[in-house]
């Protein structure tokens, strides 16, 4: 396979797709969302993403996988929409993505923006030949600051490398660790190995978040990758947001400790002897700052910073 590539820019005044191919989407949220954008963008927002819930359809998908997977392929295909924003993340890409066409995105590449449970379609589009941008969807933009919001625009308009985060990340370990960059959420990086669709971990730097999962799952999906040997594979990792994962009744009837769930991935980590370094602002948190998927970056344990080599887009 060759390397996937960076799409093209999307110029501001040109069209956006917005499209909802997992859970259904809240009006209010979804409104304040599409606010945060301004006049960056002409828009073109799927029909299931504002119509009621269909009867019929489970309340954790958005529409029916046939309507789903018809308005994602209606996006990839139309010539005029020059990125796809989800809406919003939830559950259900894993189900429609035998339905897609990577030859679609290949003809006509153009930038996929999500995170959360669109990891699964990040790394579809990486398997089609097509980096995509891990970065807040519409109904987060509502809760996000404004520096998050303009990073995240500049992502899809400019190609520019981000350069030296101004994070402030702790290090674990020491080196210097270059590789792409390949930012998911935990339970569908493990989900999706031994698919088609395996998010590409061999040689990268992993950039991991999680919400509402307690201690033990993480353990189960970082043991379930340890034991796949994808964890042996990485060169690092970084640890963003572990948002709410928290045990409420731990089998002990004594309260976690507060960092429970980082002292679990941590642990997992140190395990398979992977290099690491935590507070990435990603993920479901107050922060959730856009970064190339599959972008070559260099993780630096012993100045504790990241450096983004690749823009998102061309």
């Amino acid at each position: 396979m060759t390397a996937p590539i960076a799409p093209p820019r999307i110029r501001r005044g040109q069209t956006l797709g917005i499209v909802a191919p997992a859970g259904p989407v809240r009006a209010d949220r979804f409104a304040r969302g599409l606010a945060r954008l301004g006049d960056a963008f002409r828009l073109k927002i799927a029909d299931s993403v504002t119509s009621p819930h269909p009867v019929g359809v489970p309340s954790y998908l958005a529409a029916s996988d046939d309507v789903r997977a018809a308005e994602l392929a209606a996006m990839i295909a139309d010539p005029d929409v020059r990125a796809i924003l989800l809406a919003r993340g939830g559950y259900g890409l894993m189900r429609i993505l035998p339905r897609l066409d990577p030859d679609a995105l290949a003809r006509d590449p153009k930038p996929i923006i999500g995170f959360s449970d669109a990891t699964a379609l990040l790394a579809w589009a990486y398997a089609a030949g097509v980096r995509g941008i891990h970065g807040p969807m519409v109904v987060q933009l509502g809760q996000l600051g404004d520096a998050d919001v303009a990073h995240l625009i500049a992502a899809m308009t400019e190609a520019r490398a981000p350069g030296v985060r101004p994070w402030a990340l702790h290090a674990h370990g020491s080196g210097r660790f270059r590789g792409p960059l390949v930012a998911g959420n935990l339970t569908m990086i493990s989900m999706l190995a031994g698919t088609p669709w395996p998010v590409p971990l061999a040689g990268a730097l992993a950039l991991i978040e999680e919400i509402g999962e307690r201690p033990y799952e993480l353990d189960r999906y970082l043991t379930q990758l340890a034991l796949a040997g994808q964890l042996a594979a990485l060169r690092a990792a970084i640890v963003g947001d572990l948002t709410r994962c928290v045990d409420a009744s731990p089998p002990t009837g004594e309260p976690d400790p507060p960092d429970a769930a980082l002292q679990t991935v941590l642990e997992r980590l140190r395990r398979a002897a992977v290099p690491v370094a935590v507070g990435a602002p990603v993920g479901h948190g107050d922060r959730n700052e856009a970064v190339p998927f599959g972008g070559d970056a260099i993780l630096d344990l012993d100045a504790g910073t990241l450096e983004i080599v690749d823009a998102c887009v061309a």
